[in-house]
């Protein structure tokens, strides 16, 4: 398909979400899927090598027009969004349906050890989780999982980029003393 490669650079640009291979092809029956991923790493690659303002990202299942991360605070100074604020309880509600999905809200509860019922409700109002449908036990339990929107907001192409427990435990750790250092 000629100009395919601008056409997909036109869509990104003005796209609300991450725009998925399939999406494309919906919008351009003519292009097959092989030609949409070679013009999507075209323009990829790129953006990248042009080291501008933006690039484009695999993320949430689609590709979308990202700013470079080192200008990431300019950004937010000028549009000064509100930022998404979860609380402490949100984020954990959220880290183990995230780890632990799909998952019923019993098992959230057993886990966090107090009633999540609101925090759910908040979660599922600013979509970052979804209802799956409803397990087949009895009171027949609403399953939750993580939304596409949850994975643009911690910027992650999937779940698979979410850090292991391993890494998370590190994190908490602190930093090793180099030979010949003393701790003071």
């Amino acid at each position: 398909m000629e100009n395919l490669k601008a056409i997909i650079e036109s869509l990104l640009l003005v796209a609300a979400a991450p725009l998925s291979v399939d999406r494309i092809q919906v919008l351009l029956p003519q292009a097959d899927s092989r030609g949409i991923r070679a013009a999507l790493q075209r323009l990829a690659s790129e953006y990248s090598e042009r080291n501008g303002g933006f690039v484009i990202r695999e993320v949430a299942g689609g590709y979308q027009f990202r700013t470079q991360p080192q200008y990431r605070e300019v950004v937010k100074k000028m549009l000064q969004p509100s930022p998404v604020r979860l609380s402490r309880a949100a984020l954990e509600t959220l880290a183990i349906i995230a780890y632990k999905q799909p998952i019923i809200r019993h098992d959230i509860e057993q886990i966090r050890g107090v009633d999540s019922g609101g925090i759910l409700r908040m979660l599922l109002d600013r979509k970052l989780v979804r209802v799956l449908g409803r397990r087949e036990i009895p009171g027949r339990p609403i399953i939750y999982a993580t939304t596409k929107q949850f994975l643009e907001l911690f910027d992650l192409k999937d779940l698979r980029d979410l850090p292991s427990p391993k890494e998370i435990e590190e994190l908490g750790r602190p930093p090793r003393q180099a030979d010949g250092e003393s701790a003071s």
